[in-house]
């Protein structure tokens, strides 16, 4: 039997290979560590920093290496619940984003069990990869330096993992971006001056075009919104 993948320190992997949100339910193991605030979680391997104000809140988790994907999987979103016969679980399930590698978020955890037992090293879960529901359209924010820009991507509804990116200037053609880590991608491409577009393309193979969303004055550390599939 494969399992999930490692949320704190385990949701053991339970595939190769994520498509869209086309999941079942799969039996999975999980931990968790940090406190009930996430700060304990914060960053991490996706690139988001502060999660809160990434729109990410405290619903969510880290994957085993093959479910991470090298961060390909970064975004996507999970549906967990626990197994009926274990006693100590809570009805109902939650919905947690990937957003590290290696670990699951206490207050998602704690939703699950009841009071008193949240310190069980393992749990028996199911898993269902679903569609992620987010507030706003796509974030991208823009790091780096006139001749290499890191984009980072996020709040990203539908699949909610990146497997594409590519930008446009106002004065230029569309150019793919090349993802650098986790959901940052990177452009070699000088676009200072110009208002800036993205296209994003997610592990559903489905696309949606942001158009002129960084005006012409935008500079680094800036972040903009665009559309939401």
């Amino acid at each position: 039997m494969d399992f999930l993948g490692i949320f704190v320190v385990t949701i053991l992997s339970m595939s190769n290979t994520i498509h869209g949100y086309a999941g079942g339910w799969s039996n999975a193991h999980a931990t968790f560590y940090g406190g009930g605030d996430a700060s304990g979680t914060m960053g991490g391997a996706c690139g988001y920093a502060n999660l809160y104000s990434q729109g990410y809140g405290t619903n969510t988790a880290a994957l085993s290496t093959a479910l991470f994907n090298n961060g390909l999987t970064c975004g996507a979103c999970f549906e967990i619940k626990c197994v009926n016969d274990n006693r100590w679980c809570l009805s109902g399930s939650i919905v947690v984003t990937a957003t590290n590698f290696f670990a699951l978020q206490k207050v998602p955890f704690q939703a699950m069990l009841e009071a008193g037992v949240i310190l069980l090293c393992n749990i028996s879960i199911f898993r269902s990869l679903v569609a992620c529901r987010k507030s706003g359209g796509i974030r991208f924010t823009i790091n780096g330096h006139s001749y290499f820009n890191l984009v980072l991507i996020t709040n990203v509804g539908g699949a909610g993992d990146v497997v594409a990116a590519a930008i446009k200037g106002s004065r230029t053609g569309w150019q793919p971006l090349s993802r650098n880590w986790g959901q940052n991608w990177q452009s070699n491409a000088y676009l200072n001056g110009q208002a800036l577009s993205f296209k994003v393309t997610t592990s559903d193979g489905r696309s949606v075009i942001s158009t002129n969303v960084a005006p012409p004055n935008w500079s680094f550390g800036q972040t903009f919104s665009g559309r939401q599939f």
